[in-house]
Protein backbone atom coordinates (compact mmCIF):
# COMPACT_ATOMS: atom_id res chain seq x y z
CA UNK A 1 0.00 0.00 0.00
CA UNK A 2 3.07 2.45 0.71
CA UNK A 3 4.38 2.05 -3.10
CA UNK A 4 0.76 2.68 -4.12
CA UNK A 5 0.41 5.83 -2.39
CA UNK A 6 4.22 6.95 -3.26
CA UNK A 7 2.91 6.36 -6.83
CA UNK A 8 -0.13 8.47 -6.30
CA UNK A 9 1.46 11.34 -4.53
CA UNK A 10 4.62 11.06 -7.11
CA UNK A 11 1.88 11.25 -10.11
CA UNK A 12 -0.14 14.00 -8.45
CA UNK A 13 2.30 16.23 -7.15
CA UNK A 14 5.00 15.89 -9.57
CA UNK A 15 7.67 14.65 -6.85
CA UNK A 16 10.25 11.51 -7.62
CA UNK A 17 9.23 9.03 -5.54
CA UNK A 18 12.58 8.36 -4.20
CA UNK A 19 12.37 11.85 -2.60
CA UNK A 20 9.53 10.24 -0.30
CA UNK A 21 9.74 7.79 2.62
CA UNK A 22 7.48 6.20 5.28
CA UNK A 23 8.51 9.37 7.49
CA UNK A 24 7.35 11.60 4.88
CA UNK A 25 5.06 14.17 6.05
CA UNK A 26 1.68 14.76 4.60
CA UNK A 27 2.67 18.90 5.83
CA UNK A 28 5.91 18.98 4.18
CA UNK A 29 4.53 17.43 0.51
CA UNK A 30 2.15 20.80 1.01
CA UNK A 31 -0.94 19.09 1.66
CA UNK A 32 -4.29 20.40 3.06
CA UNK A 33 -7.10 17.81 4.52
CA UNK A 34 -8.79 18.72 1.02
CA UNK A 35 -6.13 16.67 -0.55
CA UNK A 36 -6.48 13.91 1.49
CA UNK A 37 -9.96 13.58 1.56
CA UNK A 38 -9.53 13.24 -2.16
CA UNK A 39 -6.33 11.52 -2.15
CA UNK A 40 -8.39 8.77 0.13
CA UNK A 41 -11.38 8.65 -2.17
CA UNK A 42 -9.35 7.72 -5.16
CA UNK A 43 -7.56 5.26 -3.01
CA UNK A 44 -11.38 3.58 -2.31
CA UNK A 45 -12.14 3.95 -6.06
CA UNK A 46 -9.14 2.29 -6.77
CA UNK A 47 -9.65 -0.91 -4.27
CA UNK A 48 -13.36 -0.51 -4.26
CA UNK A 49 -13.48 -0.53 -0.41
CA UNK A 50 -14.62 2.51 1.84
CA UNK A 51 -12.50 3.26 4.48
CA UNK A 52 -15.01 5.41 6.08
CA UNK A 53 -12.29 7.84 7.32
CA UNK A 54 -13.46 9.60 10.81
CA UNK A 55 -12.82 13.26 11.30
CA UNK A 56 -10.34 13.59 14.31
CA UNK A 57 -7.88 11.19 12.56
CA UNK A 58 -4.14 12.20 12.72
CA UNK A 59 -2.52 10.28 9.72
CA UNK A 60 0.24 12.66 9.17
CA UNK A 61 2.86 10.38 7.47
CA UNK A 62 2.86 8.54 4.57
CA UNK A 63 3.72 5.33 6.82
CA UNK A 64 0.18 6.28 8.86
CA UNK A 65 -1.83 6.14 5.56
CA UNK A 66 -0.15 3.27 4.61
CA UNK A 67 -0.95 1.39 8.25
CA UNK A 68 -4.55 2.61 8.36
CA UNK A 69 -5.40 1.54 4.82
CA UNK A 70 -3.63 -1.99 5.15
CA UNK A 71 -5.69 -2.01 8.93
CA UNK A 72 -8.99 -1.18 7.20
CA UNK A 73 -8.69 -4.00 4.31
CA UNK A 74 -7.62 -6.64 6.38
CA UNK A 75 -11.19 -5.84 8.33
CA UNK A 76 -12.65 -6.48 5.09
CA UNK A 77 -11.11 -9.42 4.70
Amino acid sequence: MYDRIRTYLSEQLDIPVEEMSRDTTFESLHLDSLDMVEMVMDMEEELGVDFEMEGDMKLETLGDLADYIEDKLSEIE
